[in-house]
């Protein structure tokens, strides 16, 4: 990774770019959360379930799946349905694989990493992956979408997750002054914002912001939702639940996008490996 890679709050230094020093050592650290919240997972894996109804024995990367939470919470959701987790890190990929083997499902963890064709899957082989919150944790964004868009099938889906930049909360804190919840100013503390943990968030996204990157990396937005953070003080939680409604004001942005039916052939130098 030339980046790190993680989840929302959660690190996924894996299926990423090779991080830098000080990087892979954050991430590699077991004591780095890499598990995201239950809702989130809930809420993706049914938009997921939706998509791939009458699509039966798909194939669903979860790219960057952490220590398996998200997988291992969409997998009674998608019977019939292949769930492989990929990750760059060995210490992540032990502790889903470890989650794997007590979930019902078929599911499968594999090292990889989202630059120069490093997903070790073939072009277009892939129905649907699963982008849970890593994004927020990469250098280089643009080519891990690229990555992502070349393993997935035309028509393909790619449900994404993310911290939202623009949460109820956040406008107001900006407004006070005050540094926004999911944002980093460093990987050794936090400054000048609520919370304790650091994740390595590296790049925070509005909806709009999100909706045009992944139109300019070649998806259709099908739909955008919002799903609450676990993080929000138990009294403001049924808020957070009614900001759902309003996905740019969620704390967390849901996209379902598409590859095209009909797409230009992969760029040249594109590995070609089976699944």
């Amino acid at each position: 990774m030339t980046a790190p890679t993680a989840d929302p709050h959660l690190p996924r230094d894996a299926a990423h770019e090779e991080p830098r020093d000080g990087l892979r050592d954050f991430y590699e650290n077991p004591a780095v959360p890499v598990a995201s919240g239950d809702p989130r997972s809930r809420r993706q894996a049914l938009m997921l379930a939706a998509a791939l109804a009458g699509a039966p024995g798909a194939t669903v990367l979860d790219v960057g799946c952490g220590d398996g939470t998200a997988a291992a919470t969409a997998a009674p959701l998608l019977p019939g349905h292949r769930i492989v987790g990929v990750d760059w890190s060995q210490d992540a990929l032990r502790r889903a694989s470890r989650r794997f083997a007590t979930t019902k499902g078929e599911l499968s963890a594999v090292r990889g990493q989202l630059t120069d064709s490093g997903l070790p899957f073939a072009t277009a082989s892939a129905d649907a992956v699963l982008f849970s919150e890593v994004i927020e944790h990469l250098v280089d964004p643009d080519s891990a979408l690229d990555e992502i868009r070349r393993v997935l099938k035309p028509g393909g889906h790619l449900m994404l997750s993310t911290p939202n930049l623009a949460a109820w909360y956040n406008r107001a804190l900006l407004l006070a002054g005050v540094q926004p919840v999911f944002s980093e100013v460093s990987l050794r503390g936090i400054h000048g914002r609520p919370g304790r943990e650091v994740v390595g968030h590296l790049r925070l996204y509005t909806a709009r912001a999100l909706r045009g990157l992944l139109t300019a990396s070649g998806f259709e937005v099908v739909r955008t939702a919002g799903a609450p953070f676990h993080g929000v003080p138990r009294p403001l939680r049924a808020l957070d639940r009614l900001a759902c409604a309003a996905p740019s004001a969620a704390s967390i942005l849901l996209v379902h996008a598409r590859v095209p039916g009909r797409r230009a052939a992969p760029a040249p130098g594109r590995g070609s490996r089976e699944p």
